[in-house]
């Protein structure tokens, strides 16, 4: 059996020029990353205004397992189907950080048949949007440091910097650290620390952002520490925004690559879905429902955490209205959530399905809520029984959602035509869109409705520093952000050991930051850290490359 990045290697790209002409894209308005990626010019956009949108369908999942769901195999293979049967789709993709292509996960474009290309590009620097994400976010910090070191004008207490430095990897030792230190010349010594890039405010900014004024002027609002009386000091107290936005110039123009069937993949921003929004940009959206009839965007983890953040964040934001969602299930990842092991998922279980089969009810209910139509597509696995899959397909009739087999893995998009007829039909019911919480509560009230609603505790407790945060928050003025939970992804409760659907639990937030530029508030539940370690055995371990430049290992 050929391996993911074996596939794609064996695949020889259509010229980008070709893909961008398939969405009335000229070359004049690419800018050209070799022969099979660029970034397209802001104009574009612009030019487009008045035209309608097309179809904006969202794909999402159950709770993840270590057996796999394969939610971005499913949304470039349902772009493939409905290619296949005759409509003009697209995606819209995030783009893949470097801690996990390296660490536990893998890469994160697609799998089998049902990729985007070129894979080892897009899994590794791509176009360096990431990397120049990284940048404007350590600039900001040093020139925040600088000032401190330069006379202090603003009155800055270097005891509440709250702004950390960030990088594109796993790195557990650097989450807690000591700057400063060697004496006067080298800063003010205090305690500090690193986040991953994807968790960077300036990353859920970007994501965010409708152009780039719009960008600078958010980049302005980001709140980095507090003076020695309380009074928040942001970017644009520092003259920072400007700079970070001419880094970043590049970065918000959004990428346009291919699946392996050649056809259009948006690939833009990479917020993570369960320390920030889970999001590709606005921009690569927007654009995509443009220049196609169908667009396929997906949102990160389960649809407790990145759907529920694009609907309530992104298309809030936006002005965005999805027509349908998809919610990605395995029979073996179900069969995990009834209590099954990984290495027991070759045999057939119908009392272990029964039992795991909640938890696809629940991502199920949790998007009729916000008023949306859904379709269930299974990723067949080789050894589903009948008897199983008949199982599945009956418990989504019960709550009225529809369903199909899919087996793009295998077939790429003729695996995925049953897929893209039921997302066509669904596409055509009739909606309501609406939000789960009101944009006038106060965060605690959004975190309440969030955790009561979508991942169905009873409630929310708060720490002292969560009660001292939300004060805050309250005398800022900030009482309107939007909240983003920081929730770990391996369970609808805070507790990652707690599968299936679980019953009788309350969420703890242990803190809350405050993202005044994204206009949202991050409660940290849980366990959850923003800077992630490797695993004991990383994927960086398989990875290589040989004499001629061809990488290896990368899936």
């Amino acid at each position: 059996m050929k391996s993911d990045i074996e596939i794609a290697q064996a695949v020889t790209p259509k010229p980008i020029t070709e893909i961008a002409a398939k969405l009335g894209i000229s070359e004049d308005d690419l800018e050209c990353y070799g022969k099979y990626k660029a970034k397209i010019a802001p104009k574009v956009l612009k030019s487009l205004q008045d035209k309608p949108d097309g179809k904006l369908i969202l794909v999402t999942a159950i709770t993840p397992t270590p057996a796999g769901e394969g939610k971005t195999t499913t949304s470039v293979g349902l772009v493939d189907g409905l290619n296949k049967i005759g409509k003009n789709a697209a995606a819209a993709l995030r783009e893949p950080s470097l801690g996990p292509s390296f660490g536990l996960k893998g890469g994160a474009a697609g799998g089998g048949y049902a990729q985007v290309i070129p894979m080892e590009d897009i899994n590794l620097h791509f176009t360096g949007d990431l990397h120049a994400i990284t940048t404007a976010h350590n600039l900001c910090a040093a020139m925040l440091d600088n000032h401190i070191q330069q006379g202090n004008e603003l009155n800055i207490d270097p005891r509440r910097v709250v702004f950390k430095r960030v990088m594109d990897l796993n790195e557990r030792a650097l989450r807690n650290i000591v700057i400063g230190l060697g004496g006067k010349a080298n800063g003010v010594p205090r305690e500090s620390g690193f986040d991953i890039t994807v968790a960077s405010e300036v990353m859920a900014i970007l994501c965010l952002s409708m152009d780039l004024m719009d960008l600078k002027e958010r980049l302005g609002k980001m709140i980095l520490a507090y003076t020695y009386d309380g009074k928040p000091v942001t970017a644009a107290d520092i003259k920072a925004s400007g700079a970070m936005a001419a880094l970043l110039k590049d970065a918000i123009k959004p990428n346009l690559a291919q699946t392996l069937e050649g056809n259009p993949a948006f690939i833009h921003g990479g917020p993570f879905a369960n320390i920030a929004h889970g999001c590709n940009s606005i921009q690569a959206t927007r654009l995509g429902l443009k220049t196609a009839d169908y667009l396929v965007t997906e949102a990160g983890f389960g649809a407790d955490l990145g759907a529920e953040k694009f609907l309530d964040i992104k298309c809030r934001t936006a002005g965005l209205k999805p027509d349908a969602v998809v919610v990605v299930a395995t029979v073996r990842a179900l069969k995990m959530h009834g209590g099954k092991k990984k290495t027991e998922l070759g045999t057939e279980d119908l009392e272990a399905l029964e039992k795991g089969i909640p938890n696809l009810m629940k991502h199920i209910e949790n998007v009729q809520k916000y008023g949306l139509p859904v379709v269930v597509a299974i990723n067949r696995f080789p050894l589903d029984t009948e008897a199983e899959l008949k199982l599945v397909e009956k418990k989504c009739e019960e709550l009225g959602a529809s369903f199909a087999l899919s087996e793009v893995w295998a077939k790429g998009g003729e695996g995925g035509k049953l897929l893209a007829e039921k997302v066509v039909e669904a596409c055509e019911k009739k909606s309501d869109f609406k939000f789960i919480y009101d944009e006038v509560l106060t965060p605690r009230e959004k975190m309440n409705a969030i955790a009561k609603e979508i991942y169905g505790a009873d409630g929310v407790d708060f720490t002292p520093q969560a009660e001292k945060d939300l004060q805050l928050i309250h005398e800022l003025g900030k009482d309107n952000l939007l909240v983003c939970m920081a929730k770990t992804q391996y369970s609808l409760s805070d507790d990652p050991t707690k599968i299936g659907r679980p019953e009788n639990f309350r969420i703890t937030v242990r803190e809350v930051r405050v993202s005044a530029g994204a206009g949202f508030a991050v409660a940290i539940t849980g366990e959850i850290m923003t800077m992630p370690g490797l695993p004991k055995k990383p994927a960086a371990l398989n990875i290589d490359v040989d004499e001629n430049g061809k990488i290896s290992g990368l899936f």
